[in-house]
């Protein structure tokens, strides 16, 4: 019996009773036990939210000769079941599927859980299935807020389990060896960082009724912690993205793993200990929208060795480039679109997209270029197996802090004002780097016709931070958005 094995039969009692404190659990009834009678010590896997990146899990561990999957968890029903007959098909074996995840929570065939949820239930998936006796791969953001994240970080220390956060550039070999670059001060010291989300987003729509939810999907287990509400989107799937209740907006959507990159080559184990946003959801004035993330967002950390700068764009780079698709069109940043751009003394990296990086001179001529990716995924496998957490490269606590950065950036917005254009700029005198990147933004919104000398820019205030105790010194409002309420049945655990 293997070590992973032996460690996971001695969870299965800790399994049912985290499953069955949790309330009565829906059995739908399968022919036969998901788990192969196979000799070879295949990792038993369910996976929890199959639509869109846990659709990409269902096919990467399909591929995977070590691995068996036993579940596929979905509150549509409809989806769920598709993907199930899609997974039958690759391997020749049917996974169960299940409605309520903790079913498979407490099956000790299941030695590991991956999840692709929307972010409002990346905490409670992922604690459940530790304190269930489970490995887990959770995606990016690692959690909603910041004391979510920290709450993983906790589980999975304390359960010795092993917990991978879906930053997969972190497994890419190309963008390691810029980091190692850079580390060994070739280019001198790094004087800031700026990581660019410029995607373009169209506006969502807005309904003027309540959207009515499918009767293939449970709408109560879809809200889970969140607070169940009305939604007046015409979509209910990945819009939740766009709205604070269940997701984090475009930065800590596609950008998270940009902010990552550019903290990874940064270099700080901790959050910031100061933050300040600009932005807003601009420019969808002649649209209907539903959203309340913002769309257009600088988030400056102020790290006391270098700031990190993120920007956010979700327009295209002009009023023009709205008749078209709003992707083909964007604005770049020094080369750099979705990416990060890292200055040094003597010249700096770019880091254009998830497999490569290529070190400048101060003169653009080009000194070094990386290449190369890596299997997320397999990477967690191998930890898995070896039982050491040293052999991830994404382990939660990464994940957390970038995570985290994206969460006081949105925190700063939602607790700041609308000003003008010339309002803000105003304040920004003692800070160059942050001007010159609202110069830009400014420059983008005008060219997008947004009507910046009007207030209709959100000022965040500077958050002052702990990095210590992961909260802010001086805002109860601020401070209160760390976190947030929870339903009855939905409460995310503290841990010790």
């Amino acid at each position: 019996m293997s070590t992973t094995r032996r460690n996971f039969l001695t969870h299965t009692a800790t399994g049912i009773a985290a499953a069955a404190a949790l309330g009565p659990i829906e059995i739908i009834e399968a022919e036969e036990s998901p788990r192969s009678q196979s000799p070879n010590e295949k990792l038993g896997f369910a996976v929890v939210g199959a639509r869109g990146q846990g659709n990409n899990h269902l096919t990467a561990l399909s591929q995977m000769e070590d691995v068996e999957l036993l579940y596929v968890c979905d509150v549509d029903e409809e989806i769920g079941r598709d993907r199930v007959d899609k997974v039958a098909s690759r391997t020749g074996r049917r996974p169960k599927y299940v409605k309520d995840f903790r079913q498979a929570f407490a099956d000790p065939a299941v030695d590991c859980v991956t999840t692709a949820t929307p972010h409002h239930w990346h905490a409670l998936v992922s604690i459940w299935s530790m304190q269930a006796g489970k490995d887990v791969y959770v995606e990016k953001p690692l959690a909603h807020n910041v004391w979510e994240g920290r709450q993983i970080v906790r589980a999975a220390r304390s359960l010795d389990r092993i917990c991978q956060c879906g930053i997969q550039i972190r497994s890419s070999t190309g963008v390691a060896a810029g980091v190692e670059y850079v580390r060994s001060g070739a280019l001198g010291k790094i004087e800031y960082v700026v990581g660019t989300c410029y995607k373009g987003r169209k506006p969502i729509g807005r309904l003027d009724k309540p959207l009515e939810t499918p009767r293939h999907l449970d709408y109560e287990m879809w809200c889970g912690p969140a607070p169940k509400v009305d939604l007046y989107r015409p979509r209910l799937h990945y819009d939740w993205h766009w709205d604070f209740n269940t997701g984090n907006g475009d930065m800590g959507n596609q950008g998270i793993h940009q902010m990552d990159i550019a903290r990874w080559y940064l270099g700080p184990e901790a959050l910031s200990p100061r933050v300040i946003s600009i932005g807003g959801r601009l420019g969808y004035e002649d649209y209907r929208d539903a959203g309340d993330t913002p769309n257009t967002q600088i988030a400056y950390h102020d790290y006391p060795d270098a700031p990190l700068i993120f920007e956010t764009r979700g327009l295209p780079a002009s009023k023009a480039a709205q008749k078209g698709n709003w992707r083909g069109d964007t604005d770049d940043y020094r080369g750099s679109q979705i990416g990060v751009v890292v200055q040094c003394e003597q010249g700096y990296v770019l880091v254009p997209d998830y497999t490569s990086a290529t070190a400048y001179d101060n003169d653009g001529t080009v000194i070094k270029t990386w290449k190369g990716g890596g299997n997320h995924m397999a990477n967690f496998i191998d930890a898995v197996r070896s039982r050491d957490t040293n052999d991830l490269t994404a382990p939660a606590q990464e994940g957390h802090l970038s995570s985290g950065l994206c969460h006081t950036g949105a925190i700063s917005h939602q607790v700041g004002q609308s000003l003008s254009a010339k309002e803000i700029a105003a304040t920004l005198n003692d800070y160059p780097l942050l001007a010159e990147s609202f110069d830009r933004m400014v420059d983008h919104l005008r060219a997008n016709e947004v009507a910046v000398d009007r207030p209709t820019i959100t000022l965040g205030p500077w958050l002052d931070m702990d990095p210590q105790t992961e909260t802010f010194t001086s805002h109860d409002d601020a401070n209160s958005l760390l976190t947030r309420e929870y339903r009855a049945g939905f409460v995310v655990p503290e841990i010790a």
